[in-house]
Formats: C-alpha cells, sequence, structure tokens
C-alpha cells in the first residue's frame, strides 16, 4: 500500500510539472504558445479560413453557445459568428472547405461520451467575407444543410473529423475504442435518399501510432496520463496530401501517396511532429499553405500552439 501510495504521489508531481516542460519544450524548438481570446476557454475546434489565410475558427466545447471565434495566429479575436437554428449539444471539430466554388465551414456535433446518442449531426454554414467580421459585434449565419450522423455499427465517441471535399466526403475517427475506427461518411447526401446513409467503418487506425504517457503518469485518469493516446482532433492538408491528428499528447502527421486513399494513409505509421505541452488539446488545423500545423487547447486561458512540418525526406 505504501509503495502504491509513493507512485501515485510521484505520478501527481509529474503531472503538475509535465505541461511545463513540454511547453517549453516546444517553444525552444520554435514551437509558439500564445493565449486566444478568453470568450474561447473551451476550444474544442480548430479550421484555418478558406477566405483569409491568416484567419482561424475555434469554438467552444459542449454545452456551449452555438458560436465560432475567428482569430488570428496572435491569438487575438477578429469576430464572432453565431450559428442561429441549432444547439450546442458536443460540438468537437471543426473543418474548413471549398465546394462549388464557395467557402464552408462544417460543424461536427457528435460528440458522445456515454456512447449512447441518437441525435448527433453535422452541421455546413457559408463561410462569411473576413470583411463583415468585427471583434466587437457577431455576425449571423444560418445553416446551409445538416447530416444525420448514425454509424452503423453502434454509437461512437467522436472528436476527429475532416473533410475531404474533392471526393465528398467526411472522415471520422473514434476516440475511446482501440483501435480506433475510421468512417467515412457523404459529405452532402442526395436528398433524394429517404434513409440517410451511414457513416461506414473502413479501416482500424492502430492505438500503438499515439505514443502513452510515461508509467507515472499513465497511472492517472486525466488528460496527461491514461488517456493521453486518444485522438482528439484531426484535419487533412489543402491539397490532401497528408493527414494532421492531434492527441491529448502528441501531434501526428500521416503523409499519404499520391493516388492513394486515407484508410492506407491513416494506417502507416505516422510522422512525430511533436509534443504539443498543451493542457487539453482538442483541435488541430494545417496552415494555408500546408506546411504548417496549429493546436488548441481547452484552458483557463485557452492556448495555440503552431509547428513547423519539414518535408519528409529533410534530414536535420
Amino acid at each position: 500500500m505504501r509503495y502504491r501510495l509513493a507512485r501515485f504521489t510521484a505520478a501527481l508531481s509529474l503531472a503538475a510539472t509535465a505541461p511545463l516542460a513540454t511547453k517549453a519544450l516546444a517553444t525552444a524548438n520554435d514551437a509558439p504558445v500564445v493565449e486566444l481570446p478568453a470568450v474561447a476557454r473551451e476550444s474544442s475546434g480548430l479550421a484555418t479560413s478558406r477566405r483569409d489565410p491568416t484567419l482561424l475558427w475555434t469554438h467552444n466545447d459542449s454545452g456551449g453557445e452555438p458560436r465560432l471565434f475567428a482569430v488570428d495566429a496572435q491569438g487575438r479575436l477578429r469576430g464572432t459568428l453565431r450559428v442561429a437554428g441549432v444547439q450546442n449539444r458536443d460540438w468537437e471539430d471543426l473543418a474548413a472547405f471549398e465546394l462549388d466554388g464557395r467557402a464552408w465551414l462544417l460543424i461536427t456535433d457528435v460528440g458522445d461520451n456515454a456512447g449512447n446518442r441518437g441525435d448527433c449531426a453535422l452541421h455546413i454554414v457559408p463561410e462569411p467575407d473576413p470583411a463583415e467580421l468585427s471583434p466587437h459585434a457577431e455576425t449571423t449565419v444560418r445553416v446551409a444543410w445538416s447530416v444525420p450522423v448514425r454509424y452503423l455499427d453502434g454509437p461512437r465517441d467522436v472528436e476527429a473529423v475532416a473533410v475531404d471535399a474533392s471526393a465528398g466526403e467526411v472522415w471520422l475517427l473514434a476516440k475511446r475504442t482501440r483501435p480506433h475506427g475510421l468512417y467515412r461518411m457523404a459529405l452532402r447526401p442526395d436528398p433524394r435518399d429517404r434513409v440517410t446513409p451511414a457513416a461506414l467503418p473502413v479501416a482500424q487506425v492502430p492505438n500503438a501510432f499515439f505514443p502513452p504517457a510515461p508509467p507515472e503518469l499513465a497511472l492517472l485518469p486525466t488528460v496527461a496520463g491514461r488517456w493521453r493516446p486518444q485522438p482528439t482532433g484531426m484535419d487533412f492538408a489543402p491539397d490532401g496530401s497528408a493527414a494532421a491528428v492531434v492527441s491529448y499528447g502528441d501531434v501526428l502527421i500521416f503523409q499519404r501517396q499520391p493516388g492513394e486513399g486515407w484508410p492506407e494513409a491513416l494506417t502507416r505509421q505516422p510522422r512525430h511532429l511533436g509534443e504539443h505541452g498543451l493542457y487539453q488539446a482538442e483541435g488541430v488545423a494545417f496552415g494555408a499553405d500546408g506546411r504548417e500545423v496549429f493546436v488548441s487547447s481547452e484552458g483557463r486561458p485557452p492556448t495555440l500552439w503552431r509547428g513547423r512540418i519539414n518535408p519528409p525526406d529533410d534530414r536535420p
């Protein structure tokens, strides 16, 4: 008993100091961390604007107001977008894409901690003109279309979602299953279909890809401990060449070969971009050039991490 108590006490001590140590390491490796506006204190999803490459969109987690926040890379608020006609049951991720010559944002109301929701959905809204945004006033937008989310093999808790607009597909990565189920569904189902197609399981992403916590921290039921390997956000590069997946501890880059599908890319050993060192990382987005990755975290204050990707054949 004394031995277990001693290990637990040591783990608590490491848990208290590890985020600061990894944050310093990230900053030393040219991956700066900045604060986000206080209104985004539960930043859960992240996407880079398709209308302004200097703009990032984020939103709060479950139970928050149905709002999106536009920020810049320095964490400054650029505007607030209120989404009319929907609730924020458990918004978990965000994606930006272009379709039919227009820029869109996809909001994923798919969080399901208890694994029993029957009302998960994707909401797609037009991305507003950046010139209409103001840090001092809200802009209102209405949902263009919504897609119910139903998994063929039963409810899943999902926080990592990405859009492949060229293929008309949405990809979802399960958080808690081991291995992590990868699902595909239509971005815009045919309105003539009487039954909405289910999200199809297409692959299993090995849990071994996601680095676990050190043995001492792994004892703790925290995001820095036992739950560190869980994926909490996903994004596809603008040119479709890679996927970025963030967990509570790390940022992973899955390279995609020409002509290759996402199931093949996401089941091959990824590159480890780094430990972000954030309190509770849940959002990830490629920069407009596909060479940067941003990660957002819940917390007081919420924070934004920024890392640079070297080409796969780069040498130190």
